[in-house]
């Protein structure tokens, strides 16, 4: 019963992709994901690729580019608006643990530490995975870490999932868009440690 007001949000989002506007709601979508919005884009995407082939790479550009702004966004808020003073969350801070999906208090200061140690990977990882992208964005502004180093990890995570989704989708049709419908967590985590794992077999050998 808890997930019926979900299941709503899920189909409404759905019901754009048959719209005229529908590359504007990508983008919007995309955009609002990385900063607040519970539902991914991929979820819209997935049916664009199948009813616009030919435009499979333009929507990529489109969902990209509103998830890296969205990105920017998010960052924003934690960089300027998270804190009512030193390690004091501000009223909109606690207005994001209470009622954004995913972004609990106790998993914002866990990840204190090791955005410290390993700011460029956790951006890099949740961007490509499932992980509520939106936690990262504002924790990387609330934390600091590196404006630069945050817009490239989110350019390159963000851009090769929805290549990778829109991809699959463009090359094998329906059959895949089952397949990812069921395994995209798993598919997207693998793929998060393969890809993690090679750049860092690179850097050893370098």
């Amino acid at each position: 019963m808890k997930l019926k007001p979900f299941r709503k949000l899920y189909d409404w989002v759905l019901s754009w992709a048959e719209k005229p506007s529908a590359q504007y709601a990508l983008f919007i979508l995309a955009f609002a994901e990385s900063s607040f919005f519970p539902v991914p884009p991929d979820i819209l995407l997935i049916p664009l690729v199948l009813g616009y082939q030919s435009k499979w790479f333009r929507l990529v550009l489109v969902v990209s580019a509103g998830s890296i702004l969205g990105g920017a966004f998010g960052y924003f808020i934690g960089h300027y608006l998270w804190w009512d003073a030193p390690q004091v969350p501000s009223s909109l801070a606690q207005f994001f643990f209470k009622n954004i999906p995913g972004f609990s208090e106790s998993l914002f200061w866990k990840m204190q530490k090791q955005y410290w140690d390993y700011g460029f990977w956790i951006v890099f990882t949740a961007g490509f995975t499932p992980i509520p992208y939106k936690v990262f964005t504002i924790s990387s502004g609330a934390f600091n870490l590196n404006l630069v180093t945050f817009m490239i990890a989110s350019a390159v995570s963000r851009g090769a999932r929805f290549f990778l989704v829109a991809f699959l989708i463009y090359k094998f049709g329906e059959p895949i868009k089952k397949f990812i419908d069921k395994w995209f967590n798993w598919l997207a985590l693998l793929f998060a440690v393969l890809l993690i794992a090679g750049f860092l077999l690179i850097k050893g050998i370098i």
